[in-house]
């Protein structure tokens, strides 16, 4: 099984009071953390990142990160907590991967790993978990306004799905709490011409039943299907770069490279970020988020300049919420490990 593994400080055993688990686990890839735990801050010492297609389950990864840090060091540890990018149940006993054939059940993760505890939630929880823990150089501002304390903050990012989480101020215990979503699932609403066809293209080339998702188009499979859709009108079948992409087994990450210089990725990505402007209005509305709105996700880290002007015109375009949403600042999550961070936060908090 392989995979990477880095240390990120020096340290002792005995500068920490105990040590836990932290995962941030998606259709991409599975990112494991070693945390060591001082008062109620946990410092992530080592990462362990696997490719989730590669791996025949979730259990093998988790194994792999105790082992090396118990062969190493020589301490045991009893406490996972993990975020995952799909539905966990109720009980938070069990999570199947929205994006891969994976799946995770608490129980037998304590059998097979000698864990007492495992706290499971939603990938863009574990990001809920990190964001007031995120220092400046972890955040861009995309659109400036005064971040009103102890309001409600919405999170979402496009990766390999659609994730969002809103975070609620809890007075009694000053903290936020993070509530899990499934946005990805929520129906994607056209506002042209071209976006109607688009709509009819993924229909047809996914076999859906009815509607397109959310999901289905602000994802690394959506970048695809917009760059399909496009190279496969008129004004575009004799695109310079076409070919090239169509044999690319990393269509998004290619459409990306050549989207500042080749005519069919750059429409393709200002139809992705109008829509995925058109989202964060969405989200921002209907939580009233004045603590504002944050963009994780691979896509955003990977392109943060599509985060533009256009962006933010399209994110204030609105007959009457045009006030509301001038008083809502949008900020880019740039750390590409805030998952990881949180998960650790998260296992600080829940795993007591």
């Amino acid at each position: 099984m392989e995979f990477a593994k880095k240390r990120h400080k020096k340290f002792k055993i005995g500068d920490f009071e105990y040590f836990i688990l932290g995962g941030d686990i998606g259709g991409t890839n599975c990112s494991l953390g070693i945390f060591g735990i001082k008062g109620d801050f946990p410092s992530l010492l080592y990462s362990f990142r696997f490719k989730s297609k590669m791996l025949r389950n979730l259990y093998e990864p988790v194994l792999k990160a105790l082992g090396c840090f118990r062969k190493e060091h020589g301490i045991k540890i009893s406490k996972a907590s993990l975020g995952v990018a799909g539905v966990v149940s109720n009980q938070r006993q069990y999570v199947h991967l929205t994006n891969a054939s994976l799946d995770l059940r608490a129980d037998e993760l304590k059998r097979k790993a000698g864990l007492t505890k495992v706290f499971l939630m939603n990938d863009f929880e574990a990001i809920g978990y990190a964001i007031d823990n995120l220092s400046n150089k972890d955040i861009k501002t995309i659109k400036k306004a005064p971040k009103m304390p102890k309001a409600p903050i919405a999170i979402i990012g496009a990766g390999t799905g659609l994730g969002k989480t809103l975070l609620v101020y809890d007075e009694k215990k000053g903290v936020y709490n993070p509530l899990p979503s499934e946005a990805h699932h929520s129906d994607f609403a056209a506002q042209a011409k071209l976006e109607l066809e688009l709509v009819k293209f993924v229909i047809k080339k996914r076999k859906l039943r009815a509607r397109v998702t959310n999901g289905d188009i602000l994802s690394g499979n959506g970048l695809e299907d917009i760059y399909l859709f496009l190279s496969g009108r008129e004004k575009f079948k004799s695109a310079r770069r076409s070919e090239e992409i169509l044999r690319h087994e990393d269509k998004p990450k290619i459409i990306s490279r050549f989207r500042k210089t080749d005519a069919v990725c750059r429409l393709a990505f200002d139809i992705f970020k109008e829509a995925y402007a058109r989202f964060a209005k969405d989200c921002a509305i209907d939580a009233l988020a004045y603590g504002g709105v944050y963009i994780a996700g691979g896509i955003a880290q990977k392109n943060p300049d599509i985060f533009d002007r256009k962006f933010v015109k399209v994110f204030g375009e609105s007959d009457k919420m045009k006030d509301v949403l001038k008083k809502i600042p949008v900020c880019l999550i740039t750390n590409p490990d805030a998952g990881l961070l949180g998960a650790g936060f998260a296992g600080v908090k829940m795993l007591r």
